[in-house]
């Protein structure tokens, strides 16, 4: 018997055509009956349906009752400036270890008494033990396991969940709200993982079926599965953790260093105080010695996950994500190379089934997003 986990939306799933599989310790839809490429292009042109239940759903509340205590006790295991999250916003966060490596990326709202947290998957179980390990005896740390996540994705996201859910009109790109549909409370963010205009909205597990056929019902939204996403995400230039993110690598490596407000660089109001800093600070002012970058490969065949990058017999990087980008009609990876050969245009190559085939560093995204500022 499988000790998969199943989210509220399986049988959602299987009765549209999902091909299943495991990811993160789940069964989760990696295609529905349309396929891949279609559910991609239908998220860049309409709406998608994503089942992100997977997810670790976190709040984090001071045992003071304030939201700035709650935010300072978290400043402690990321080098982001929570204190300065205005309630109804979000912020993308990173928590790093002590030699300046990412544990994890998420996401931070504040929801104004409290903290709202929203880990990956893969991760979810250690980041509690590291929140509850580190901020115990100021906060209190609890897993919400009661309520499901899902994400509608694209250009005609807003005017779909506005049939459901008017005030979702009203939100911009990484505002929180909490709304209502049919009497179901609805913690909803704009924000997303395809580089497209959307929302993420977190619900009673008991309701998601209801909500989910309510949304496909409607046009423009179709249901898509992780094969998709990870195209529609690696055109956006966005990391998956485990891949384009470990423990090896700190945020200046893994070009993150925009998620790093001034406050907590050197000479700021709250300069350092989170795990590695004294590295990941080092980095900010004298770089890194490898860099995250995009990679256009020539011709059509993909550079994928493990591909080894060269500048003449040197091995100069390694491909962390590589897929065919069904929007650009081309392959597209990201990767890291040592820096002397991170700027952008640099004609590399990389070394696919034995042959060393061209490959050039490109900035990302591969194509302009579209959130909605």
């Amino acid at each position: 018997m499988s000790d998969l986990k199943r989210t509220e939306l399986y049988d959602f799933h299987l009765s549209h055509g999902a091909k299943m599989v495991p990811f993160a310790g789940y069964e989760m839809p990696v295609q529905y009956a349309a396929g891949v490429m279609k559910e991609h292009l239908h998220t860049r042109s309409a709406a998608g349906l994503f089942d992100v239940s997977h997810m670790g759903q976190v709040i984090l509340r001071a045992k003071s009752g304030s939201v700035e205590d709650a935010a300072l006790a978290l400043e402690t295991l990321v080098p982001v400036s929570i204190l300065a999250l205005a309630e109804g916003r979000q912020r993308y966060a990173l928590f790093t270890n002590a030699d300046g490596g990412i544990l994890d990326d998420l996401m931070v709202a504040n929801r104004g008494d409290h903290l709202f947290l929203v880990v990956n998957a893969a991760c979810k179980d250690a980041d509690i033990a590291h929140l509850k390990a580190h901020l115990s005896d100021t906060c209190t740390i609890e897993p919400i396991t009661d309520r499901a996540l899902v994400a509608l994705q694209g250009p005609m996201a807003e005017a779909a969940l506005a049939t459901l859910v008017p005030g979702v009109s009203d939100m911009k790109f990484m505002d929180v709200a909490t709304l209502s549909w049919d009497g179901v409370e609805l913690w909803i963010s704009r924000s997303g993982y395809t580089g497209e205009d959307g929302f993420e909205i977190s619900l009673p597990s008991s309701d998601v079926a209801r909500f989910a056929d309510a949304l496909v019902a409607l046009e423009t939204v179709e249901p898509i599965g992780l094969g998709a996403r990870d195209a529609l995400r690696l055109e956006a230039g966005l990391c998956l953790y485990g891949s384009d993110l470990d423990t090896t690598t700190t945020p200046v490596e893994g070009a993150l260093e925009w998620a790093i407000q001034k406050a907590r660089r050197r000479g700021g109001a709250r300069e350092g105080g989170f795990p590695g800093a004294d590295r990941i600070l080092a980095e900010l002012e004298n770089g890194a010695s490898r860099r995250r970058v995009g990679l256009l490969p020539e011709g059509r065949a993909p550079m994928r996950a493990g591909t080894e990058i060269f500048a003449g017999d040197q091995k100069v990087g390694e491909v962390t994500s590589g897929a065919f980008g069904p929007t650009l009609q081309a392959p597209v990876s990201m990767g890291y190379v040592d820096s002397a050969y991170s700027a952008t245009g640099t004609p590399l190559e990389g070394e696919v089934r034995g042959k060393r085939l061209p490959v050039k560093v490109a900035d990302m995204p591969f194509r302009p997003s579209n959130y909605k500022r």
